[in-house]
């Protein structure tokens, strides 16, 4: 006798409504970059869908209860981007203003023995009560040289700003010849 498919198996496929490409029809909850914005109705492949945007809380099934709720609360969910945004806007002033020094070490020509990068800049930045991540520093290349930088940081929903990171040299206390 062969197995088969319990009934809760098989209509679990038939819950998740299908759009018109034969993918997984599902209503954003919050904004995720490259697929949509609160609020959307987004048509997604079934594995993204299943392992990433539901479990991660992301999304939700789009029934028409769901897109109704979203329509009432459409006003309210704006008003929490529009902080959230408002936020990140005064987050990249406060880091536009700021100035990190990094020491390194260097030769006599300013070259640098190894190089600055990303974690070197969080790091410098959290000494300054700012909490980033490595993936939001937006670097052209390694810091190899000694000089003042203009580094672009990325906060998120196209929100920039532009830090500027000292590279100095390493203050050795070398002792003094008598």
């Amino acid at each position: 006798m062969a197995p088969t498919k319990s009934k809760s198996a098989r209509s679990r496929h038939k819950r998740l409504p299908r759009g018109e490409h034969n993918g997984i029809e599902l209503l954003l909850i919050q904004s995720v970059d490259h697929v949509g914005a609160v609020g959307d109705v987004v048509e997604v492949r079934r594995g993204y869908a299943m392992n990433y945007l539901l479990p991660q809380g992301l999304a939700t099934i789009a029934t028409d209860h769901h897109k109704r709720m979203v329509e009432k609360h459409k006003a309210r969910l704006q008003e929490i981007q529009n902080a959230r945004m408002a936020g990140l806007r005064a987050q990249a002033d406060n880091i536009s203003k700021q100035s990190v020094t990094i020491e390194a070490n260097a030769n006599d020509e300013g070259h640098l023995y190894g190089s600055v990068g990303a974690p070197e800049i969080v790091a410098a930045m959290k000494r300054h009560e700012f909490t980033l991540t490595t993936d939001q520093i937006r670097l052209k290349g390694p810091l190899k040289e000694l000089g003042l930088y203009t580094v672009g940081v990325h906060l998120g929903h196209e929100i920039e700003a532009e830090l500027k990171v000292w590279v100095v040299p390493t203050v050795t206390d070398a002792p003094e010849k008598s």
